[in-house]
């Protein structure tokens, strides 16, 4: 009978250590089960932040942008102010250009001159004439006076510039006044 008695611990002993170990792959399975999710949010936090992250990277390079083309814009817009008060300086050279065919030629000479250095400035400046005899009429940077039929141009051509157009860029500082052909 003591024999009996040795091996029924034994069995009792077994019995007992299968709940544990069954209890210790589930404690196991739970961790790896609570890690996966802790990595999972850590992932979906990380993904977040990288979001966050390039949109501020891109509204910062929009910025950037937008910044530089304000203080062209600003550029342009005080030199198209500061010209259009020189403007009528460079119609009044160029009317006397036109209307001293038969004087001095040393009067004639020295208005050219000056003509030729109003020229160079607004180049320097990156104004820019348009509006001559033959072109194109466009309504977006001519201002039609009159019409008149010509034989010698097409239809919709400038036959006659009344006063010269300037621009600086895309940006107009004065209409051209022209005459079109029907």
């Amino acid at each position: 009978m003591a024999k009996k008695n040795k091996t029924a611990p034994k069995a009792e002993e077994a019995a007992a250590e299968e709940p544990v170990e069954e209890q210790a792959e589930e404690t196991a399975g739970e961790e790896v089960n609570e890690a996966e999710t802790k990595i999972s949010e850590l992932e979906a936090q990380i993904a977040a932040d990288k979001d966050k992250y390039m949109r501020l990277a891109a509204e910062y390079e929009n910025y950037r942008k937008r910044t530089a083309n304000e203080k062209l814009s600003l550029y342009d817009d005080a030199t198209a102010k500061a010209v259009t008060e020189l403007l009528p300086v460079a119609d009044s050279v160029r009317m006397a250009l036109d209307n001293l065919k038969d004087a001095d030629p040393e009067i004639i000479k020295g208005i050219e001159l000056i003509s030729n250095q109003l020229e160079k400035s607004f180049e320097k400046l990156k104004i820019e004439q348009y509006g001559k005899p033959g072109d194109e009429f466009d309504p977006n940077l001519h201002n039609a006076v009159s019409m008149i039929d010509s034989d010698e141009l097409e239809s919709n051509q400038i036959a006659q510039v009344f006063q010269t157009g300037y621009k600086i860029g895309d940006k107009i500082i004065r209409h051209a006044m022209v005459q079109v052909v029907n």
